[in-house]
């Protein structure tokens, strides 16, 4: 499948596909007849099958763009939180990115050499703001982004067929819904202190509500 298609893919994947797949057991996507296997239905190392293909190029974008933003972050940042949520996605994502790189590999997957537009446009969107307008934009930016990494991550685990692929996206999810979390509260605060916030009070809102399929354990700190 051409990387154009599987990008195009991904936010199919990443909205109406998660949940179905959670409620599945097994590999939903199939196997090929041609696919050697250890056992049965048990597919041999390094066999990926479409969805860990297209898990692979969004995994590898998604990582990308964050640590790209998170530089711009500890640099443009007006709150001394955002900064330091932006050195975490430079550290956290820039670790993933590397091991992701490793898989895909031994895999024989390539990875995009670039971002795609949907990011390249929010990268120089960013670069345009400034103060507590960046601030804003970029937190935003990265509880939408971190919402659609969780669903992707519980995609792979459920439907992807590579065992050390499903594996990283179970390793990680936790430490990227922390990060959702840690926007989510950035947000808050931001809310909380802007000079219209008394009319509406910030403590109503709340985050989205977590995916069922999250798993929240092993959350590194």
């Amino acid at each position: 499948m051409p990387v154009k298609n599987l990008l195009a893919t991904t936010a199919l994947l990443a909205i109406g596909l998660a949940g179905g797949a959670a409620a599945q057991t097994g590999n939903p996507a199939g196997m090929s007849a041609a696919t050697p296997q250890t056992g049965p239905a048990a597919a041999a190392p390094h066999q990926p099958n479409d969805s860990d293909r297209i898990f692979v190029q969004a995994a590898a974008v998604g990582g990308r763009s964050e640590v790209e933003a998170g530089k711009v972050a500890e640099q443009k940042g007006q709150a001394e939180s955002v900064k330091q949520f932006g050195r975490r996605m430079v550290q956290d994502h820039g670790k993933a990115n590397d091991r992701l790189a490793a898989l895909a590999k031994a895999d024989n997957l390539a990875l995009p050499a670039a971002l795609d537009d949907e990011h390249r446009a929010m990268q120089d969107e960013l670069g345009k703001l400034s103060g507590a307008g960046f601030d804003r934009a970029y937190i935003q930016a990265q509880i939408a982004d971190h919402q659609k990494t969780v669903q992707l991550l519980e995609w792979e685990i459920d439907a992807g067929q590579d065992a050390q692929l499903k594996s990283f996206a179970s390793e990680v999810l936790p430490i990227f819904f922390q990060h959702l979390e840690m926007a989510q509260a950035i947000a808050m605060e931001m809310a909380g202190s802007a000079p219209t916030a008394s009319a509406a009070p910030a403590s109503g809102s709340s985050g989205p509500a977590r995916s069922e399929g999250t798993r929240k354990e092993g959350v590194r700190p």
